[in-house]
């Protein structure tokens, strides 16, 4: 009787080995076997990280392999667990390996195939067509789009974390519970004496120091020593964890009614304003998203306030970006699947953790992401084509955007790496067109992640390889070096209050040049919305334990050698960049190393 010996790896995150009774099924072209017990005699079968091996018997040939069907069965209590993957040894010698990389949970049965990579049309037996329809099936049910609030892109129909598919939740929800990493942030800042001091003013910008922790993080000490300089405001709109505002200035626009008298003790070539502004000198921030937004009410003791500023900044001749006139308009009151889903539920919900310090807070972040939607499109998420959009593309004209510089070098390593992959699975444009389950999936973002809306420029379906990749690469991109670039730099230029405050207890003056120091420290936040504001900072900028970083891929989904040698060139070309990354970054006083791919997570996890 043929003989084929299975291999079973389990996972090695907590609790993903399992007590639970293991049976195992193999589909044949000619044959299906009968259900195997997986048991060794005296021996503790699947526990956490063990490969462990079988023989199974059967009773007449199966012909080619098809599937491999795995059964769970309660021993005791439910123990789920975690599949890493099966390998086949035939009784021919040959290998088939079976990718599976989720949690078997309950008492249930999945069905696995072998881990080449087929499109539709390359199903042609029945039962690996009836498996791939089953398999769609049990995601769309699993996979559910929802309204979290009107305006919104639809997200995952999950209202808390245990709500998501066992597959997409987190190994150890303690991670990214963030109300336990903000308590923790504070507590390991030694913070956590004022985090109850609400309403409690700070005397002084010195006094602001006795919740700045000095630790060996250059940028942020120096943000602290140097906040109130031209060079350093100028700079943080370039390489800061807001780097995607500014922009040349082609047009002084009519609600900025600055003259060449009002900046031109600034300007240093002796030209007018306009002048400046043609020869491509001026450039522009222009915070229109928060203009009418309502702030943060949810304190009644505490008024909040916040303005919608233009900043207008200015080239010099060493090529350094200086601001040159600041407008706050008039005054305003107002104030990124699982994280996102955590995040809806403790961070930005209502009374969630965003409430307790930001200006923003209290329904105003909704309303700011409402009118965000509105300016979001595909083009913006294209890298290269929203810095040429914002007319900062010149490395000669401004040669200190490193956000820029890094952030094109990820996304042609990317791109490159995607069209590789791409090019294995699809030989020709007519290939992605007659590819249903892709053009589905595009539709369904277009239509209820996008809402349909068509000035969004979201493709409702993609024809051509060069679109694929380039869509592909758009999505890698943006869960991990785009939310790198903005994210883990928070602490760094956000921890020295003074420089980044999370809101205002008073309005802006309406008056140039009569604002005092008192009155500035008055505005700033208060001892406890600043320990939040601290403690959200440094919990938001760290990775995560064991995080995967750009280019790893631990879980082996393709098989196939040609996709091995592009993950293999990817990971090549992705340490070019770190290298090239950490040569400029030598001796500067401010490196920017956000976006160098040893620092950035493959996906969005905090």
């Amino acid at each position: 009787m043929p003989s084929y010996t299975v291999t079973v790896a389990t996972g090695s995150q907590w609790f993903a080995g399992t007590d639970d009774y293991i049976y195992l099924s193999l589909v044949g072209s000619t044959g299906c076997s009968e259900k195997h017990l997986l048991d060794k005699p005296f021996y503790n079968d699947f526990e956490r990280g063990a490969v462990d091996s079988y023989d199974v018997t059967v009773d007449e040939e199966l012909g080619d392999i098809q599937l491999v069907k795995i059964e769970k069965r309660k021993y005791w209590l439910h123990d789920d667990w975690y599949l890493k993957y099966i390998t086949l040894k035939t009784p021919y010698g040959d290998y088939i390996e079976f990718p599976c990389y989720r949690w078997i949970t309950g008492e249930g049965e999945i069905v696995l195939r072998d881990g080449r990579a087929k499109l539709p049309r390359d199903d042609q037996i029945h039962i690996l067509k009836q498996h791939r329809r089953k398999e769609l099936e049990t995601r769309q049910k699993q996979y559910r789009w929802m309204e979290w609030n009107p305006g919104f892109p639809l997200s995952i129909d999950a209202k808390s974390h245990k709500d998501l598919p066992r597959d997409i939740q987190f190994d150890s929800e303690k991670g990214v519970d963030f109300v336990l990493n903000y308590s923790k942030a504070m507590e390991n800042l030694f913070i956590n004496r004022f985090m109850h001091m609400f309403q409690s003013s700070w005397s002084d910008f010195a006094d602001f120091e006795k919740i700045f922790v000095k630790i060996s993080n250059t940028i942020s000490e120096r943000v602290m020593n140097h906040w109130q300089e031209d060079l350093m405001f100028g700079y943080q709109f370039l390489n800061g964890c807001n780097p995607v505002l500014i922009q040349r200035c082609t047009k002084l626009p009519e609600k900025l009614p600055v003259t060449t008298e009002m900046v031109e003790c600034s300007l240093e070539r002796q030209l007018t304003l306009e002048q400046e502004v043609e020869q491509g000198n001026i450039f522009i921030v222009d915070f229109k998203l928060l203009d009418g937004i309502d702030a943060n009410k949810t304190d009644p003791c505490t008024l909040q306030f916040l303005a919608a500023p233009i900043c207008l900044l200015y080239k010099n001749l060493a090529n350094k970006i200086v601001p040159i006139a600041i407008q706050l308009l008039v005054a305003h009151v107002r104030f990124t699947i699982a994280i996102n889903t955590k995040a809806r539920e403790q961070l930005i919900c209502e009374y969630g953790l965003f409430d307790k310090a930001n200006a923003t807070g209290g329904g105003g972040h909704v309303q700011m992401v409402q009118r965000a939607m509105e300016d979001l499109t595909y083009a913006s998420l294209c890298f290269p084509e929203a810095i040429k959009a914002r007319g900062m593309e010149s490395t000669e004209n401004i040669p200190y955007y490193f956000y820029r510089d890094d952030g094109l070098l990820v996304w042609e390593a990317i791109k490159t790496f995607v069209a590789d992959v791409v090019g294995v699975y699809y030989e020709s444009d007519q290939v992605v067109v007659e590819d249903q389950e892709l053009q589905d999936f595009v539709k369904d973002v277009y239509v209820y992640g996008m809402r349909g809306k068509k000035a969004s420029g979201f493709p409702k379906s993609i024809k051509t390889r060069e679109k694929l990749s380039e869509y592909l690469t758009v999505v890698i991109f943006t869960a991990s070096a785009q939310h790198a670039a903005v994210n883990f730099g928070q602490y760094d230029w956000c921890s020295w209050i003074p420089n980044a405050p999370p809101t205002m207890r008073a309005p802006p003056p309406t008056a140039k040049g009569v604002a005092t120091i008192e009155q500035i420290v008055d505005t700033l936040p208060d001892r406890g919305r600043s320990c939040w504001h601290l403690g959200a900072v440094w919990a938001l900028s760290q990775f995560q334990e064991n995080e995967l970083f750009l280019g790893m891929y631990p879980e082996e989904h393709f098989i196939e050698k040609p996709v091995k040698e592009a993950m293999a060139q990817f990971r090549k070309n992705l340490d070019t960049i770190v290298s090239v990354i950490a040569e400029r970054n030598k001796n500067k006083k401010l490196p920017y190393y956000y976006l160098s791919p040893d620092r950035i997570p493959n996906s969005v996890a905090i």
